[in-house]
């Protein structure tokens, strides 16, 4: 369900299958596992389950993002400074993106493991809440290894 015409580089809906299955390691951080819906993809993401707290068999819409801007990316120099116009806390920004998710992370994707057949991870930290994304290459095909990216969440 990607989509040429914005910033979003990858988005599908999730079943949250297990949360904390391997113990809880931080007071508010929680670590869910969940499997895709159209792509046949597994998600691995830690987050803070005090500002975003989900139950098990629930659903959750999730998209990757290289901007909040609705638009697609320009390629300018101004990129950086158009997502800072984006999003600010005195709500006098353009509405971005963030706008239509509950829950959002800044990070940046650090590693790329391949796997059997066309199978890829894709790994990024979100100030040090990880997230790794298992299924076909095919569907990550816009996920770039050292681009900064948001993750968008909502139920």
């Amino acid at each position: 369900m990607t989509s040429t015409a914005s910033n979003i580089v990858f988005d599908d809906i999730f079943t949250v299958n297990a949360i904390d299955k391997e113990g809880k390691k931080f007071d508010r951080v929680s670590r869910l596992y969940a499997h895709s819906k159209n792509y046949d993809m597994d998600l691995t993401l830690d987050y803070n389950l005090e500002l975003f707290p989900l139950q098990e068999e629930q659903q959750i819409a999730v998209a990757l993002a290289t901007s909040l801007s609705r638009g697609p990316p320009t390629g300018g120099e101004d990129e950086e400074a158009k997502d800072v116009e984006v999003w600010r806390p005195d709500g006098k920004g353009r509405r971005g993106l963030e706008e239509d998710y509950e829950y959002v992370m800044y990070g940046k994707v650090y590693k790329f493991d391949g796997g059997p057949a066309e199978v890829v991870t894709a790994y990024a930290s979100f100030g040090g809440l990880l997230m790794s994304l298992t299924g076909s290459y095919r569907h990550m095909s816009n996920i770039v290894l050292g681009d900064p990216v948001y993750i968008l969440l909502r139920r």
